[in-house]
């Protein structure tokens, strides 16, 4: 039992090495232009998903206040960028 608590433990250590391990084994699933195609999961997925788990914990108070700004923001942009035409 004390090893199946480990493992929940590190669960995030034991992915990493087991990424690291897999790469080693069947390097040709990451090159450019293979399956996973990294040239488009890592500049675009892997920054959406990484500033996605950063909101993710972001404290309610301040995601409160950000949002309430937030309309009047767009709101006045966006008039005033409709003046110039």
């Amino acid at each position: 039992m004390r090893l199946l608590e480990r493992m929940r433990k590190e669960w995030f250590m034991i992915g990493i090495v087991l990424a690291i391990a897999g790469a080693k084994l069947e390097p040709s699933i990451g090159v450019n232009g293979g399956p996973l195609k990294p040239e488009i999961t890592v500049s675009y997925i892997a920054v959406a998903t990484i500033f996605f788990n950063s909101g993710l914990s972001l404290k309610t108070e301040l995601a409160d206040s950000r949002l309430h700004a937030s309309p009047c923001i767009f709101c006045s942009d966006f008039n005033q960028g409709s003046w110039w035409k």
